[in-house]
């Protein structure tokens, strides 16, 4: 881990109240960032990262804002930039899911599901990449996606369209923000030990079954991920665009004769 890969850079995570952004933003900032924090609300746990984040001797602030709705993505973005000067690195990490037969989903999950994790993500992204064509400064989007921009998820129909969505959005911006040095790229977790999970790892015999299906036999960390989300915001990382990094254990092309 290089200590000051990020020195005077900023990073803008949504969603990063807990699990996978803020593990990405506790380790962004051990690398030197400044971290703009962001969830629905401000509570307990976003007092507790801004104080670890300020010990490693980095600014932190947390923006709270619903970003599946247009105009607070955007102010969110905004309001980024404004804390600190500048923005350098997008990490959209918010994003849910809401589990249905395809035939029971209603608009308004559907609505909430596709709002959250692409709407949001198109618009903030669209912000980002305004300011760094007003200001001419190169940027670095990071998208969390999902093993699921691939492979199917019966039940979460919406989700998947969400994340396939996502995965075209990456490969269209990449080819257009080019020219501006933007790069963007997304990172696809799998099976991770997170709050989103948290049915799955209580569930011990569907975990079992999951376990299976994964190479290498064990849940995901959030460090995992992070460490990933790292090298893609970094400059080590400066001739990778459009692509998609899973970090599954080997299970999205995982097949395994019985």
């Amino acid at each position: 881990m290089q200590m000051d890969r990020f020195k005077n850079k900023t990073a803008l995570i949504t969603g990063s109240s807990q699990g996978i952004g803020a593990a990405c933003a506790l380790r962004l900032a051990k690398e030197g960032a400044n971290i703009i924090l962001n969830g629905r609300d401000f509570d307990e746990r976003g007092e507790k990262l801004i104080k670890e984040i300020e010990n490693m001797g980095r600014k932190a602030k947390f923006i709270a804002q619903d970003i599946s709705k247009t105009e607070n993505v955007v102010a969110l973005v905004n309001d980024a930039i404004a804390a600190f000067g500048s923005l350098d690195i997008l990490i959209n990490n918010a994003g849910l899911e809401t589990k249905a037969n395809f035939w029971e989903v209603t608009e308004k999950d559907y609505d909430l599901v596709m709002d959250t994790n692409l709407k949001g993500v198109f618009f903030g992204i669209q912000a980002f990449v305004k300011y760094c064509m007003k200001d001419k400064v190169s940027g670095t989007i990071i998208n969390m996606s999902s093993v699921h921009e691939e492979i199917v998820f019966p039940h979460f129909a919406a989700y998947c369209a969400s994340k396939g969505g996502l995965r075209m959005l990456c490969r269209n911006l990449a080819t257009e923000l080019a020219p501006f040095n933007i790069r963007i790229n997304n990172v696809a977790p799998g099976a991770v030990t997170t709050p989103i999970n948290q049915d799955l790892l209580n569930n011990k015999k569907q975990l079992e079954q999951v376990l299976e299906n994964i190479p290498m036999k064990r849940m995901g960390t959030v460090e995992d991920v992070a460490a990933v989300v790292a090298f893609l915001a970094s400059e080590e990382a400066a001739y990778v665009t459009g692509s998609t990094y899973f970090v599954d254990g080997g299970l999205t092309y995982h097949y395994e004769e019985q």
